[in-house]
């Protein structure tokens, strides 16, 4: 009886760990495209708002959902007082605290550093041609993402009922 509980919780285990990490697969393409949509939106602020920096941001982030919520909501706070860190600043503190909670890999969060650097820096008609550049590389991104779900998504599920189901074997 204690064999087949053992058994079962590390056929369980190994199961979960699969569908953990297909579920990044199909995260990933869902916030790219929510970053997608914050980056037009903070675009659109910038063009026609005239609204400052961290207020956009401040804004981006209501109307996004978990985790970039997090990662705007903390972008925009360090840019206000009493920190007044700079675009490229904000951008990168919120990264390093927040980038771990995301699905998303280095080449998304490498596009978003170069962005920060332009932020804030130049003219309007600058930030919107550098923000429009970041929403070309981040449409790339997505394409490449749903490539990588499509591909590796069921493959994990399965891997890891069968990894599990192998290690049972093995030890039993």
């Amino acid at each position: 009886m204690l064999k087949l509980l053992g058994a079962s919780l590390v056929l369980l285990a190994a199961t979960l760990a699969g569908f953990a990490q297909a579920r990044q697969y199909a995260d990933r393409p869902r916030q790219i495209r929510g970053l997608i949509a914050a980056l037009q939106r903070l675009e659109t602020e910038i063009r026609y708002g005239y609204t400052p920096l961290p207020e956009a941001m401040r804004r981006i982030a209501q109307q996004c959902r978990e985790p970039l919520r997090g990662f705007f909501s903390r972008a925009a706070s360090e840019m206000n007082p009493p920190r007044s860190a700079s675009a490229q600043e904000g951008l990168e503190l919120a990264m390093e605290a927040l980038w771990k909670t995301t699905a998303m890999k280095a080449p998304e969060r490498e596009v978003l550093r170069q962005l920060g650097c332009t932020l804030g820096t130049s003219d309007r008609a600058d930030q919107t041609s550098h923000i429009a550049m970041a929403l070309r590389q981040l449409g790339q991104e997505e394409i490449s993402a749903r490539e990588d779900q499509s591909k590796y998504e069921k493959m994990c599920r399965s891997l890891g009922l069968l990894l599990g189901a192998l290690i049972v074997i093995l030890i039993f």
